[in-house]
């Protein structure tokens, strides 16, 4: 499994999007246009990559622009997974 697929499977799990994120694309907007995707859903996002990819994420690393699409947050989570 990639880590688009690991990503899109994190965040249909943290989002309860029952198989929905199978018809996303890098360009499908997340942040502002999935109504399940709030603040409080970003919290448990953050902590699912944590917890399933062995990644630290640092507040300082946080801004909307990492949740603003599938391919900004997967661009995310490849910077911290190579780094880690």
């Amino acid at each position: 499994m990639n880590i688009t697929q690991k990503v899109l499977r994190i965040v249909d799990e943290s989002l309860g999007l029952n198989g929905r994120s199978a018809i996303f694309s890098m360009s499908t907007a997340l942040l502002g246009s999935i109504p399940e995707m709030d603040s409080m859903s970003v919290i448990q996002l953050i902590i699912e990559l944590e917890n399933q990819l062995g990644l630290t994420i640092d507040d300082d690393d946080l801004n909307s622009e990492t949740f603003a699409t599938v391919g900004s947050l997967v661009a995310f989570v490849n910077a911290k997974y190579i780094a880690a």
